[in-house]
C-alpha cells in the first residue's frame, strides 16, 4: 500500500511517498479538514475589511501615527507573506506612514529567526521596506501588572511602544492550551522569559487536569493568556486556519477575543481527527506542519496505540533541526531550560523518528532520548517494522501529526 504524505512545508511543499505491507491493516487518519479549499486574495481582503467584534482596521489606525504587527514564526505554517500585505493596505488606507509601521516576530522562548527565514515568512519585499525585529525574552520587556493567576505580564518594549498594535497569527490543535491562536501571540510569543516560566509551571500546576490537546473550554493556560492579553490591549487580531498542505482555508479578523471564539469553533471541526484511530499497534505520525516541534506528533501518535504500547513513527523532515528552545531545550548534557525535560518517553512505546536531516539534538526535548530508534530514510524505517510487526498488522496513518487531535 502506497500513501502519499505532506512534507517539507518553508521548502517546496513536496510530496513524500511510503509503503507498507500489504498484508497490513491500514487505516489513513488525516484531520477532517485536509481538503478545505484555499481562499483567494480577494476572500480574505474581504475578510479584513469585515471584521468581527469591532470596527475595520482602517478606522481603528485613523488619527494614530505608529503601528506594530507581531507575527508567529517558522514553527507555525501561517502564511504571513499573503496576509501582511492585506492589513499594510488598511494602514495605507489609515494614513499611518511606512517608515512608522514595524513587525515583531512573536517568538515567545524559541531562537531567532535568520533574515533568510523571516523573508520566507513575510516576503522579500516586506524584509527590505519595513524594520522587523525579533522577540527578546530576556530584554527590553515592559510590565503591565499581574494576572488573578498570579503572572507578571511583561511584554515586549517595541510592540507597547506602537499606538496600534495588530496581530497576525494561527489557530491548530495544542498539546498544551487546546487550541493556539488568539493572545498565545502576545503570551508566550512577545513576553519575558519570567512571564512565560510562570505561565507554563506555577499556573498549569494550578489545574493540570484542564489542559491538553484540544481542551479548550475552562483550560486554565488559556484563561490567564486572555487576562494577559487584555492587558496588552491589541487592536486588531487576523487568526487564520489550514488545509493538509497548510494553506489558508479560513481567516478571521477584528476583535481578539470574538477572533478567537469564531477561529476555535471552527478548528475543532477542522483538525478533528477521522476516522479516530484506536487500539494501534503501529502509529505514523507525519510532523509536517511544525517538523520543527516534532515531540508534539509523538504524543499524537501514542494516542493512537492500544493503551499505551506498540510503535510511533514519527517522520521529522526538518532541514532547519528542531527549534532552539531556551524553556524547553537541552542546553548541556544534562541541564537545560526551566522546564527541561518537558516529558519522559514510556518505556512501553518504542518510538522511531525517521529525520533525514538527523542531529543528535532532535531529541533532546525528551529526558530519555537514548531510546530513541533513528532512521534517515523510509526504506531503513519500514526494515525495522517489518522486523517487529508482521502480518495483520493494525497500523493508522496521520499525514498532520501536529495539527491534528482527537474531539472524542
Amino acid at each position: 500500500m502506497r500513501v502519499q504524505l505532506p512534507q517539507l512545508l518553508w521548502y517546496g511543499n513536496t510530496t513524500l511517498a511510503i509503503d507498507l505491507p500489504d498484508d497490513w491493516e491500514v487505516e489513513i487518519c488525516p484531520m477532517r479538514g485536509a481538503h478545505r479549499p484555499p481562499l483567494t486574495v480577494s476572500q480574505m481582503r474581504a475578510a479584513i475589511r469585515n471584521p468581527v467584534g469591532g470596527p475595520p482596521l482602517r478606522e481603528l489606525a485613523r488619527g494614530k501615527r505608529s503601528a506594530v504587527i507581531v507575527f508567529d514564526d517558522m514553527t507555525r505554517p501561517t502564511r504571513t507573506y499573503e496576509l501582511a500585505p492585506l492589513v499594510l493596505e488598511e494602514l495605507a488606507a489609515a494614513g499611518i506612514a511606512d517608515e512608522q509601521i514595524t513587525f515583531v516576530c512573536a517568538l515567545g522562548t524559541h531562537g531567532a529567526l535568520t533574515q533568510h527565514e523571516l523573508r520566507k515568512k513575510l516576503g522579500p519585499q516586506i524584509l527590505a521596506k519595513y524594520r522587523v525585529f525579533n522577540h527578546n525574552c530576556y530584554e527590553n520587556c515592559v510590565t503591565l501588572g499581574t494576572t488573578s493567576y498570579g503572572t507578571p505580564v511583561m511584554i515586549n518594549r517595541e510592540v507597547m511602544a506602537a499606538e496600534v498594535k495588530i496581530g497576525i497569527g494561527c489557530v491548530t490543535a495544542h498539546p498544551q492550551t487546546g487550541f493556539s491562536g488568539g493572545g498565545k501571540l502576545l503570551l508566550p510569543g512577545v513576553a519575558h522569559i519570567d512571564t512565560i516560566s510562570h505561565y507554563h509551571l506555577k499556573v498549569h500546576a494550578q489545574a493540570p487536569q484542564t489542559t491538553g490537546l484540544g481542551k479548550h473550554e475552562n483550560n486554565i493556560l488559556r484563561q490567564n493568556i486572555e487576562e494577559a492579553a487584555r492587558m496588552v490591549a491589541l487592536d486588531f487580531k487576523v487568526d487564520v486556519l489550514f488545509d493538509g498542505r497548510g494553506a489558508t482555508t479560513a481567516l478571521f479578523a477584528g476583535d481578539l477575543s470574538a477572533v478567537h471564539a469564531q477561529a476555535v469553533a471552527l478548528a475543532k471541526e477542522v483538525y478533528d481527527t477521522w476516522p479516530r484511530p484506536r487500539n494501534k499497534q503501529v502509529a505514523i505520525a507525519n510532523a509536517f506542519a511544525k517538523a520543527n516541534e516534532m515531540p508534539i506528533a509523538a504524543l499524537v501518535g501514542m494516542l493512537a496505540l492500544d493503551g499505551f504500547k506498540g510503535t510511533v513513527v514519527v517522520i521529522a523532515n526538518a532541514p532547519e533541526g528542531q527549534v532552539v528552545h531556551y524553556l524547553l531545550g537541552r542546553f548541556g548534557r544534562a541541564h537545560g531550560g526551566r522546564q527541561y525535560p518537558i516529558s519522559h518517553l514510556p518505556g512501553s512505546v518504542a518510538l522511531i523518528i525517521m529525520a533525514p536531516h538527523y542531529d543528535k539534538t532532535f531529541g533532546d526535548w525528551f529526558g530519555n532520548p537514548e531510546v530513541i530508534t533513528w532512521t534517515r530514510d523510509w526504506e531503513s524505517t519500514l526494515a525495522i517494522l517489518a522486523g517487529k510487526h508482521g502480518a495483520g498488522t493494525h497500523a493508522a496513518v496521520l499525514p498532520n501529526a501536529t495539527m491534528q487531535y482527537y474531539a472524542g
